[in-house]
């Protein structure tokens, strides 16, 4: 597919924001707030901080997850010789060439069924 700058950046960004770092980021805004302008620090300046703060909870458990998975996946593609090792690679894709890969495979799936229809599950 062809190259895409800003579907790049923004899968980078998704992937630091997952990072420790992000959680020092957010801490470094919150004390120089304090520093620079501790009179607006009100509720909503305390709930804007809690907001960023559970998105990044929220990512980084995202994350851990979906590496988690990835490795599980890798380790069965790995142990599969019918698999090909392609696949395992799959995931330093961008998401609109993975959704591309994945909309293949499953019309590929489609004609196969209709050549050898599978047996009704119980």
């Amino acid at each position: 597919m062809r190259d895409r700058p800003l579907g790049k950046l923004l899968t980078r960004l998704g992937e630091l924001t997952s990072r420790p770092g992000a959680f020092v980021f957010v801490v470094v805004y919150a004390l120089l707030w304090i520093v620079l302008d501790p009179h607006s620090l009100d509720w909503h300046g305390a709930a804007t901080l809690a907001t960023w703060v559970m998105t990044l909870f929220i990512q980084r458990a995202g994350h851990r997850d979906t590496q988690g998975i990835h490795a599980k996946l890798d380790e069965l593609l790995r142990i599969h010789g019918d698999a090909p090792s392609a696949l395992t690679k799959l995931d330093k894709r961008q998401p609109e060439d993975i959704e591309a890969h994945r909309a293949a495979a499953q019309a590929g799936d489609e004609d196969r069924e209709r050549l050898v229809p599978r047996p009704p599950l119980p």
